[in-house]
């Protein structure tokens, strides 16, 4: 089975359970924090359709701690899976260079370079034994709610975005390039108004003069709901990054049968989903470093 296919199946199963693997299935206790992306042994977040599929995997099994690694490398920490333990596949594009045309019969050959995606597997740090105390630290006391609102707000006006408060939906207009949002009041708690801001936030990444992603037809169009979809993992990334804890909208719930057929239809399809939410994700990051940097 292809790499594209474990991780499409494992999404695909989740998803039919109704589970949308992009939201956080925890609340960690870890001292890693409540909200946060899968982690390497090294404390680098992992990106792109590697966060879906760990945090697929931490659902799955019931993990709270973010922290990932390879069966070598808890050996070097001088621990050990523990016996029975079965991973779960994460993927990095490698490539190789191929030559066209033949030499041999006088003609020149063109190279060029074909790209791939290689799978190896890791552990969460619960299935092993014997780690550094660092890999099973408890959590610090959790940091005033006020501040961590705070840094939404912060990254939301390190956006740049024109950002305009009224009526009853939320929603990201194309044409006059602004994002709409009910009042704060209108949402159940902070954490939600947050939320739902970052989505729309990585919709407004799709503009012609920023990604130029298809944001026409947005009502029972699939090419939409790929667009619902980039926009769903570009805020789940983006919350963790913040530490905002994410819960799914209600009103995207039509979307998921389409989405499933989407999926079934191409297993590279949650890949380019992924891959285009973290460029999003990216985007918001950098239009934010450089608003510090001025």
């Amino acid at each position: 089975m292809t790499p594209y296919a474990r991780i499409t199946n494992r999404i695909l199963a989740a998803l039919e359970q109704g589970v949308r693997p992009w939201v956080q299935p925890w609340t960690s206790a870890h001292a890693a924090g409540p909200v946060s992306r899968p982690l390497r042994h090294n404390g680098l977040p992992y990106a792109g359709i590697n966060v879906l599929a760990l945090w697929c995997a931490a659902a799955e099994r019931g993990y709270a701690a973010p922290v990932w690694m390879t069966f070598r490398q808890a050996l070097e920490l001088g621990a050990h899976v523990r016996k029975g333990e079965t991973g779960s596949p994460v993927v990095y594009a490698s490539s190789f260079t191929a030559e066209d045309g033949d030499e041999s019969d006088g003609g020149e050959t063109v190279e060029r370079q074909v790209r791939y995606l290689k799978s190896y597997t890791v552990f969460n740090v619960e299935q092993i034994e014997g780690l550094p105390a660092q890999y099973t630290a408890q959590a610090a006391p959790v940091p005033n709610p006020e501040a961590r609102i705070a840094a939404g707000e912060r990254f939301a006006a390190g956006t740049g975005a024109v950002i305009r408060h009224g009526g009853d939906r939320a929603y990201y207009a194309p044409h006059a390039d602004i994002v709409q949002m009910p009042p704060f009041e209108a949402f159940r708690d902070a954490c939600s108004y947050y939320a739902t801001l970052l989505h729309e936030l990585t919709h407004a990444t799709g503009h012609p003069t920023r990604l130029s992603r298809n944001l026409r037809n947005r009502f029972g169009d699939e090419a939409y709901a790929a667009e619902e979809l980039i926009a769903e993992i570009g805020a789940a990334f983006l919350c963790a990054d913040l530490g905002i804890a994410l819960e799914p909208r209600d009103d995207h719930a039509s979307y998921l049968a389409v989405w499933l057929k989407v999926l079934r239809a191409d297993s590279r399809a949650i890949f380019t989903a992924a891959a285009q939410a973290q460029r999003a994700a990216d985007y918001l990051h950098a239009l934010n470093s450089v608003q510090e940097a001025a």
